[in-house]
């Protein structure tokens, strides 16, 4: 089991930045890279930014530039510095714990809890 918690949303204006964070423990033996993704009402969930343990990382073309995932090996914790945000950022964000192969992300069915990112115009 691999438990994720998150933090950090909330509501901004849009042009500034926040920073998310999930923390993961348990069997995280289990998993070699992390994900963020995010949920609009009435869209579906969506690969935002992943990163591996290994340190390589993708992104949504609708983040490239103002999205920068990172992670604390030493924390177990991985960050999704958010900038430039914009109204249709909107979203519940959700970690996931996963894996990577060659080059593509692979949701576990471990989530967070997800929290509300509101991009006010």
């Amino acid at each position: 089991q691999v438990q994720l918690v998150e933090s950090g949303g909330g509501l901004v204006q849009a042009g500034v930045s926040l920073r998310l964070s999930c923390a993961a423990s348990g069997s995280i033996f289990s998993i070699n890279a992390m994900g963020w993704y995010r949920q609009a009402p009435g869209k579906q969930r969506e690969l935002v930014a992943a990163i591996s343990f290994g340190g390589s990382t993708n992104y949504a073309d609708s983040v490239k530039g103002r999205f920068t995932i990172s992670r604390d090996n030493a924390k177990n914790t991985v960050y999704l510095q958010m900038n430039s945000l914009k109204p249709e950022d909107t979203a519940v964000y959700y970690c996931n714990a996963g894996t990577v192969y060659s080059g593509t992300y692979y949701p576990s069915n471990y989530w967070g809890q997800g929290t509300q990112v509101t991009v006010s115009s």
